[in-house]
């Protein structure tokens, strides 16, 4: 028999792969809605002839005393991976709930370390068509990557590039793409630039990009990280966030939402009129939206703001067909205190203009690698400092387009939600497909037992900037 095809697991990706606990799952939770239903055959069907292309996902991982390989599974069969899934109904309740109901318990449904860590689930009647639930964990690509595969799999979608290359199976993927294209810009000028010469920060940084020998590195990088985190003053020495009801203990237990698309060229619109990026806009509506739900149960948000970490793609899109995570993390500020919509806008464009040129997310980067060669409890520790200084994880992803299909239906709507690491419990998802944008939700169900109370204050909150945008003069910049 031919040994199975194995390739080591990068630093990140060998991070996120052991970044689960009791409350947080690292699974990318999908739904499609199909229009048409399609049948199961149809879905197996497609899933193998087009997903499996991705070597990721006829692999599962291995985790060994370096990290972890991904290596063929001799044992895979796709009706493991493709099933179908029943929504029970209570009494009054309706399609949309018991679907979100089903997406929650599936967010905290542990998938099967033995074989491929993906699953789709058929829900054959929705709606007037069906829905498609997917679950990935995040070991296996970020949302970018992800949304490039799903895409690709759709109708008329291209298959991925054939890989030329002739790899040591025992080493990282493309020669392991953090010290190629993150530590080693960081070094000299980059970390001069810094004020960082001559630090434990620089020191370690080098060691990673260019480690004399393997075993050695390795060590060195063990050894040193910690210096490295400890060194990420602009990271570590983060007052902890404000203490709201978003922000505790979670209890595992997960709750979804997600609302009706805004009308994608009218979001651009209002951005126009006030000088603004979309996606300070949309920021601004989610700021809105969680201040207002604290004020509507009874809580002073006077003053407060809350940060939420923001992936930034640290890569070509081009290459996103790659899989593996290559993002950093941002801590965005969001001002849930201001209720003046404006003002509030306004506020958030400051802070992101703040963030832009900024090297936390390849520093943030940087430190998930690290963490990645610790064993558990030692990457439990370093990870569970962030999860003090925020309250939600919060990703914004560009879509198609124009509406795809799939096996001949109609994809009508699409959308996803983040997982959390360590105790946050909140995970905002910022989706744009055929024309529209919108927002999903997941929360832990001891923080925000009712996430949908949220998510209808997003529109609400856009109409607001809506008509005051409609009152300015247009083709002049607002003035901040």
């Amino acid at each position: 028999m031919t040994a199975p095809a194995e390739r080591r697991m990068s630093r990140v990706d060998t991070a996120w792969l052991r970044m689960d606990n009791d409350v947080n799952l690292m699974m990318i939770v999908g739904v499609w809605l199909l229009t048409p239903a399609i049948t199961l055959d149809a879905l197996r069907e497609r899933i193998s002839t087009r997903l499996l292309k991705y070597e990721r996902f006829h692999q599962k991982a291995v985790a060994d005393a370096m990290g972890a390989h991904w290596v063929d599974d001799d044992g895979f069969d796709i009706a493991r991976h493709v099933v179908l899934e029943t929504l029970p109904r209570r009494r009054g309740q309706g399609e949309r709930a018991a679907l979100q109901q089903r997406c929650g318990e599936l967010a905290v449904t542990r998938l099967d370390p033995a074989h491929p860590l993906w699953q789709f689930h058929l829900v054959e009647h929705y709606e007037g068509g069906c829905a498609l639930i997917a679950r990935i964990h995040h070991c296996i690509g970020d949302g970018i990557a992800l949304i490039s595969v799903m895409n690709s799999i759709t109708d008329g979608g291209s298959d991925p590039p054939q890989r030329h290359d002739i790899h040591d199976p025992h080493e990282a993927p493309d020669g392991d793409w953090l010290s190629d294209a993150v530590l080693k810009p960081l070094t000299g000028l980059a970390v001069k630039a810094l004020n960082l010469s001559g630090s434990g920060m620089a020191r370690s940084i080098d060691a990673l990009a260019h480690p004399s020998h393997p075993l050695q590195g390795s060590l060195g990088i063990a050894r040193s990280g910690l210096q490295v985190a400890s060194d990420l003053a602009a990271l570590a020495l983060m007052d902890d966030d404000s203490p709201t009801r978003l922000k505790g203990k979670p209890v595992g237990r997960k709750v979804v939402a997600w609302g009706e698309p805004l009308p994608l060229d009218v979001v651009k619109a209002v951005g126009k009129a006030l000088n603004c990026s979309i996606n300070d806009v949309l920021l601004a509506c989610v700021s809105g939206a969680i201040g207002g739900y604290l004020r509507a149960q009874g809580d002073d948000t006077t003053g407060q703001a809350i940060r939420a970490m923001v992936p930034v793609n640290l890569r070509p899109l081009e290459q996103a067909w790659q899989l593996g995570n290559r993002f950093g993390l941002a801590p965005l500020v969001l001002p849930i205190g201001i209720t003046n919509p404006v003002e509030r806008v306004y506020a958030v464009r400051h802070r992101m203009n703040q963030l832009k040129g900024s090297y936390q997310p390849l520093l943030a980067f940087g430190v998930l690698a690290v963490t990645g060669l610790f064993v558990k409890p030692v990457q439990d520790a370093v990870l569970g400092l962030f999860s003090k200084k925020t309250t939600a994880v919060m990703t914004n992803v560009p879509g198609p387009h124009e509406p795809l299909k799939f096996c001949g239906a109609t994809l009508r709507q699409t959308m996803f939600w983040v997982p959390a690491s360590g105790d946050v419990g909140i995970g905002v998802s910022i989706l744009s497909y055929g024309g529209g944008v919108q927002f999903g939700l997941i929360t832990d169900q001891a923080l925000c037992p009712d996430p949908q109370a949220i998510i209808d204050r997003f529109e609400p909150e856009f109409q607001q900037l809506l008509l005051l945008a409609l009152m300015l003069p247009w083709g002049e910049e607002a003035a901040a």
